[in-house]
């Protein structure tokens, strides 16, 4: 049985990530800075992919936080006239600097990346001194800027559900990170979950 659940949920990343690429494709000449969309929204999904098996919850609930949480941001389109609410530069500014955030933070994990909270080791270097979930942040700063430059009520609807379930994911994957002491030891020195001075 989860086997088939999990390629199912693959399967299903898969098409939405084939049908975000084509619309993203399509408008890539009218706004070069999907690319660092693109580059931000596609990885997790390779990374799903490849990922090498760890300790895993086995409670549904998180599961679909995960889910949610990486399936509404690849339902987002480029609009067809860009919406501008912020400079372009801006924009293209806090998309680069999510992008570097989720970079650094994804070849932190590399195959331990994972969509349901598991403890495949915990990562103490980099990004993770800052912050304990930099990939979140990462994913905030890229979607916020793709959303400033691309606004739509489809869009803004799909990235609110997408962050509201990053913040009950990150939860879960505290609750199920706290089992383990070099986790409960990085929450001492490394205070804030994905905002410094926030969150």
């Amino acid at each position: 049985m989860n086997k088939i659940v999990d390629y199912g949920e693959r399967l299903f990343l898969l098409v939405l990530a084939a049908n975000f690429f084509y619309s993203i494709e399509l408008n890539i000449r009218e706004q070069p800075l999907l690319i660092l969309l693109a580059a931000s929204e596609l990885l997790p999904v390779v990374l799903i992919l490849i990922r090498r098996p760890g300790q895993c919850t086995q409670e549904w609930l998180p599961f679909i936080y995960a889910l949610l949480g990486t399936a509404a941001p690849l339902m987002v389109r480029p609009t067809e006239s860009p919406t501008f609410v912020i400079p372009v530069a801006l924009g293209g500014t806090l998309m680069l600097t999510g992008l570097i955030f989720n970079l650094t933070a994804k070849m932190a994990l590399w195959r331990s990346f994972g969509l349901a909270p598991a403890n495949r080791g915990v990562r103490v270097g980099g990004p993770y001194r800052l912050v304990r979930h930099p990939m979140y942040l990462g994913y905030f700063l890229t979607q916020l800027g793709f959303l400033f430059t691309n606004l739509t009520i489809g869009n803004a609807i799909k990235y609110l559900l997408a962050w509201s379930m990053q913040i009950l994911r990150i939860r879960e994957e505290e609750k199920f990170l706290l089992q383990d002491k070099a986790y409960r030891d990085l929450t001492r020195t490394v205070r804030f979950r994905l905002m410094p001075f926030i969150y």
